[in-house]
């Protein structure tokens, strides 16, 4: 693991790692932020922030403002990659499919099965890394934004064990019945949309017998509200089956990091009253 970049803030250390990920066949980046209190030792939870279509491990980083308030509750931070990268790996022209747009499935199509893992790498390579190399503990939660809120939502939902909470931002909830999901579920999973079925929060909620405490915040002038987003499926899905979420609709904001900085203080005092549980 080799780091690039460490810059102090808010007392603590936001920086930036390359590593070979076994799961993923190919160099990643993650980054973290470590709170003060990891300097003298002391171990803290994680919150895994996934980030959406086009974004890196730097975006959450560099616009959510979320060290303060983490540095403030005692949390790290990790932020992987949105897919694998490089010259090798499967891409794709558009925006929405391949490099910048791993979906955090795992793929079973040629040529993306080669690389396109994320699932596994976020739900138990990357997290076995940080638990073995920085000050935290094994007690987790998840959040992310659009695609990375599809992705944190489904991790959660299939494995509730595993985190203590979930969050997300404007979140694909519907993948299976909106142009980007359609799109990545048909390259990554192939036609049999069966196989869809484990990658779709609202589905999965729908049929939930374990709970995990859910928070999720939509944007009224969101863009891709109707078309992508559709976050009426998990409201529905989550009286279906009394699923815990709660479901905040925020009128006047869009699909920007300009929202997600504006709400992420709640978001993370969310986590840590879970993780201190």
């Amino acid at each position: 693991m080799e780091i690039t970049s460490a810059n102090k803030s808010f007392g603590g250390w936001t920086k930036h790692y390359t590593h070979h990920a076994d799961a993923l066949n190919c160099d990643m980046r993650f980054a973290i932020y470590l709170p003060p209190q990891t300097a003298n030792g002391q171990k803290v939870p994680v919150v895994y922030w996934l980030s959406g279509l086009t974004c890196t491990d730097e975006n959450f980083m560099h616009k959510a403002g979320a060290q303060r308030i983490a540095a403030k509750l005692g949390i790290a931070l990790v932020a992987p990659d949105t897919s694998p990268r490089g010259e090798a790996v499967a891409d794709d022209d558009g925006y929405d499919l391949g490099q910048g747009a791993g979906f955090y499935v795992n793929a079973t199509q040629t040529p993306w099965n080669r690389h396109y893992q994320m699932y596994d790498y976020v739900l138990n390579e990357l997290p076995q890394l940080v638990e073995a190399t920085f000050p935290v503990t094994d007690t987790r939660s998840i959040m992310g934004h659009s695609m990375g809120g599809h992705g944190a939502l489904v991790l959660a939902l299939r494995n509730p064990g595993r985190f203590q909470s979930v969050s997300a931002f404007s979140p694909i909830g519907n993948p299976v019945n909106v142009p980007w999901g359609r799109k990545a579920l048909t390259a990554y999973l192939g036609e049999d949309t069966s196989a869809w079925v484990e990658y779709d929060a609202s589905l999965l909620m729908r049929k939930a017998t374990q709970f995990v405490p859910t928070l999720v915040d939509q944007g009224c002038a969101d863009p891709f509200l109707d078309e992508q987003l559709q976050p009426e499926m998990l409201a529905a899905a989550a009286q279906s089956s009394g699923y815990p979420l709660k479901l905040n609709r925020r009128d006047g904001y869009d699909h920007s990091y300009y929202f997600i900085a504006s709400f992420i203080d709640d978001h993370l005092q969310f986590h840590a009253r879970h993780l201190a549980a």
